[in-house]
């Protein structure tokens, strides 16, 4: 099956790009990757593949490695631009986050909005993690003008984690973790029916879901529909979307 799976030019995150297509890929599907203009190789986060803070709070070493196979990739290296899909001829879409000033232009494009509306319209599986998931609360239904998130139930970016990352970082890198004012949790509330569709799942900051453990990871699924918190997600994300295509 094609997976769709678009991205910023820049800054997105290395662990929730480079394990979801690891994953399906290993089994038999096709990820299809997509930038703004199409010209050219898209770019990781560089503070996670070096560490953010000493060398810490960046992507483990197995992603970090998936990351680097990724980038010679010709399907990476030859993103098809946004103007240029047409959301039928895929089979799934992927909408991975990423926190740093780069993802604006991925989460704040109208044009990716209206692709991603397209694609939710032919119910075929949609994932979502971390900041992915503001990309599609503000994705508005053309024939309600609400959030296509309204009335499902979703996970994404606890506020809890946000602050945390900002508050032990801010002194050495700014507002780097802080994409937009308003938190990522506050702004999918915001875009929901109820709050009590929001799931924040159990609390966690350090601990990492693996290829072999999924003790620390929480994901959410309402129908075709699932979502992730953060890059301690990613493999049980991934795994979960490839159920999902089956």
């Amino acid at each position: 099956m094609r997976i769709l799976l678009p991205l910023p030019d820049r800054d997105f995150d290395v662990t929730e790009v480079a394990v979801p297509w690891k994953l399906l890929t290993d089994l038999g599907h096709e990820v299809v990757f997509a930038t703004e203009h199409g010209d050219g190789p898209p770019a990781a986060d560089p503070l996670l593949l070096t560490g953010v803070l000493f060398g810490r709070l960046g992507a483990e070493p197995e992603p970090r490695e998936f990351y680097e196979r990724l980038t010679g990739e010709t399907a990476f290296r030859r993103p098809v631009a946004w103007a240029d899909l047409r959301p039928e001829t895929y089979d799934g879409l992927i909408l991975p986050g990423g926190h740093a000033p780069g993802m604006r232009q991925y989460i704040g494009s109208g044009l990716l909005r209206e692709k991603i509306a397209e694609f939710w319209r032919l119910d075929r599986p949609v994932g979502a993690i971390c900041h992915g998931v503001l990309a599609l609360a503000r994705t508005r239904d053309p024939a309600t003008g609400r959030s296509v998130l309204a009335d499902r139930r979703t996970t994404c970016l606890p506020g809890y984690m946000e602050r945390t990352a900002y508050y032990l970082t801010a002194w050495r890198r700014g507002r780097y973790y802080r994409t937009y004012p308003a938190y990522v949790q506050d702004e999918v509330v915001a875009a929901l029916d109820d709050p009590a569709q929001f799931e924040r799942g159990p609390i966690e900051l350090r601990r990492r879901g693996t290829a072999t453990d999924d003790t620390p990871a929480f994901v959410v699924q309402d129908g075709g529909y699932l979502s992730a918190r953060w890059p301690g997600d990613a493999y049980l994300f991934a795994r979960r979307f490839a159920a999902m295509l089956t």
